[in-house]
């Protein structure tokens, strides 16, 4: 299986940066595509950003111009860098990947959708 950790969340000032990041081990054949996801309370959880094996990138509108997702293929790990944080960005940040895994016993790579626990932000006013 897939095992996602993510680092870098806290309370910052409106106004300030943070930078997440999050790890991805296992059992790992391949990661087409990583992405953060955010959930504020009483919300539903929705795409921030995510980047795919090619480099290709997807922002919320809500973030253009001040989030930005990178990866790294070699360490398996994903950056949102956030900038010019506001209150509303304050939420629970999760990391997520896809792609295909290996397990003893599978004769092909099975798929696999893998979330992290969730780190939290809150950019205070």
């Amino acid at each position: 299986q897939v095992q996602l950790v993510e680092s870098g969340g806290g309370t910052v000032q409106a106004g300030g940066s943070l930078t997440l990041s999050c790890s991805a081990s296992g059992s790992i054949v391949t990661i087409n595509a990583m992405g953060w996801y955010r959930q504020a309370p009483g919300k539903q959880r929705e795409l921030v950003a995510s980047i795919n094996n090619v480099g290709s990138t997807n922002y919320a509108d809500s973030v253009k111009g001040r989030f930005t997702i990178s990866r790294d293929n070699v360490d398996n790990t994903v950056y949102l860098q956030m900038n010019s944080l506001k209150p509303e960005d304050t939420a629970v940040y999760y990391c997520n990947a896809r792609g295909y895994h290996s397990s003893p016993g599978l004769l092909t790579p099975r798929q696999y959708d893998a979330w992290g626990r969730g780190t939290q932000v809150i950019a205070s006013s």
